[in-house]
């Protein structure tokens, strides 16, 4: 599902503008980037976490030049659902 098929999505029901919609999805994954950024996990009850997960220095392999290079720690974003969210997600029927 695309961020327009979202957008279309929640417009047809709630009946709000598509384009209110689409500036107020923009705006919640702006908020979650920013949150992010500034070092901030975001926690949605039901829905799962957007969490920062610290990756250690390590070494890595050039295997086209066969040379070792160091890959700085750094930080990732991650997401956890929430049990429910896994739950109805394994119970769905296809």
């Amino acid at each position: 599902m695309t961020k327009a098929e979202i957008v279309t999505e929640i417009a047809n029901k709630t009946g709000i503008e598509k384009v209110a919609v689409q500036a107020t999805v923009e705006a919640f994954m702006e908020t979650v980037k920013d949150s992010m950024v500034k070092g901030d996990n975001v926690y949605l009850r039901g829905f799962g976490s957007f969490t920062i997960k610290r990756r250690a220095e390590k070494t890595g392999r050039n295997i086209s030049k066969n040379t070792t290079i160091i890959i700085p720690a750094h930080n990732i974003p991650s997401f956890k659902p929430a049990k429910t969210f896994v739950n109805e997600v394994k119970n769905s029927v296809k």
